[in-house]
């Protein structure tokens, strides 16, 4: 079987992967997880029963991974932030495959040069505001908080939150809302939808970093993410922290792929997008 991620020409969705882990704190790993993603494509079908779509029907382009630095997350972020400004520049809708969190950042940022009343929303198990993490500013664990200084608290708005500090639970029940939330405060204002895969739970999906239980079964994230997309205008999105060497058996890569396949139907049948 082909996988379903091989390109369309000329495609206004532009796929690509930014495999950098450098500042994961418990398990790395998650830079392996974009061409695991790739990969688990090929036990997939390109047909969505839920969607009654098809990607052979759905045009796309795959820019595969940047080549990204270890080390110091500066250099890294301001590529990924090239790369996303190119594609916004040109028409097109960046879909980032993380990698950690922090990368997300990146695509924000050049979303947010082009569009300045953008909306973030964050899809995440975690609150990640804190100000600083083990002394860095740019960090997976921190990489909300540099969003909210970037948009601030009213274009920020986090669904899914069950695991956070003291001195972050505050902030977090104020920007934590409801899809259906979203929809009122978002009206025709563009948005970029980034999703920590570890929103799931690990019974789903055990191949991430940080896993916490009492999370979303894989129909509830999926249906979720497609509601989202289908309703918000949508300028970017990601979904990131897919690490597979913590899960042998592979089933976590296809749930990351799977969910990959309905998103990007999603964001082709979505009018409002881009």
């Amino acid at each position: 079987m082909n996988s379903f991620l091989a390109s369309k020409p000329e495609g206004r969705i532009v796929l690509f992967g930014a495999p950098f882990d450098s500042t994961s704190s418990y398990r790395p790993g998650s830079r392996f997880g974009p061409q695991a993603i790739r990969e688990a494509s090929h036990s997939l079908e390109t047909f969505s029963p839920e969607q009654l779509l098809d990607l052979e029907e759905c045009p796309f382009t795959d820019d595969h991974d940047l080549e990204l630095p270890f080390g110091d997350p500066c250099p890294a972020l301001d590529l990924i932030e090239q790369k996303a400004a190119r594609v916004i520049s040109h028409g097109g809708v960046p879909f980032l495959l993380g990698g950690e969190h922090l990368v997300s950042l990146g695509a924000i940022r050049a979303a947010s040069s082009m569009y300045p009343n953008l909306r973030v929303v964050h899809l995440d198990a975690h609150a990640d505001l804190r100000d600083e993490y083990l002394g860095m500013r740019l960090s997976h664990a921190t990489v909300m908080r540099r969003v909210l200084d970037l948009v601030g608290q009213d274009r920020l708005h986090q669904i899914g939150i069950r695991s956070c500090t003291r001195e972050e639970h505050e902030l977090s029940s104020r920007l934590s809302t409801t899809p259906e939330k979203v929809s009122l405060l978002a009206g025709e204002n563009p948005c970029y939808l980034t999703c920590d895969i570890d929103i799931l739970d690990p019974s789903v999906l055990p191949g991430t970093g940080t896993p916490d239980p009492g999370g979303l079964s894989f129909r509830e994230l999926s249906n979720l993410l497609v509601s989202m997309i289908t309703r918000l205008r949508v300028v970017g999105m990601d979904i990131v922290e897919l690490s597979p060497g913590l899960d042998p058996s592979g089933v976590s890569a296809v749930v990351a792929a799977k969910l990959v396949r309905e998103s990007l139907l999603a964001l082709h049948r979505a009018p409002a997008c881009g």
